[in-house]
């Protein structure tokens, strides 16, 4: 016992400096545990199982339903892309006087064409004795059908 006396006086100072070690190191653990304890708090926040393993399961769960859910977005989405592919995409429209010497721009080539600028031109022609309307097919923003001029600009508007 006297051993354990003269050990303790001698080394008072060094006994001293560990027990503020071991201080320091247990405040370090304590806001170190605080911490963690937040985070826990955080992350089970608004979950409906108290346990990791159950979290974890309806995380996994959740996952499954928003892949699902992104699946059907895709096909949706290419649907969608095929009937914006064949819709009207592209319109061009030309005034003109077919007549030179009677009337105003009564007349008209308007273009209606897709993405692949494939689609249709309607010409109407206004004249005093009646109004004539023509269309032709439009594949690739040419026509195997002779165009006039003015069709020919209606398309190439609409191709802008």
């Amino acid at each position: 016992m006297n051993n354990l006396i003269d050990f303790l006086k001698n080394n008072f100072y060094l006994l001293i400096i560990l027990a503020v070690l071991f201080l320091a190191w247990n405040v370090f653990l304590q806001i170190r545990l605080e911490k963690t304890r937040k985070r826990i708090k955080i992350f089970f926040k608004g979950k409906k199982t108290q346990d990791l393993e159950g979290v974890i399961a309806e995380t996994i769960k959740r996952m499954k339903k928003t892949e699902n859910d992104i699946e059907k977005l895709f096909k949706w989405n290419d649907k969608l892309q095929q009937a914006c592919d064949i819709s009207i995409a592209k319109v061009g429209v030309i005034r003109f006087n077919p007549f030179k010497d009677t009337g105003g721009d009564q007349s008209f080539a308007i273009a209606l064409l897709d993405s692949k600028n494939n689609g249709v031109i309607i010409s109407s022609l206004y004249s005093r004795e009646g109004t004539r309307i023509y269309t032709k097919p439009v594949a690739k923003g040419t026509s195997d059908y002779h165009l006039s001029e003015e069709e020919k600009q209606a398309i190439t508007k609409a191709m802008k």
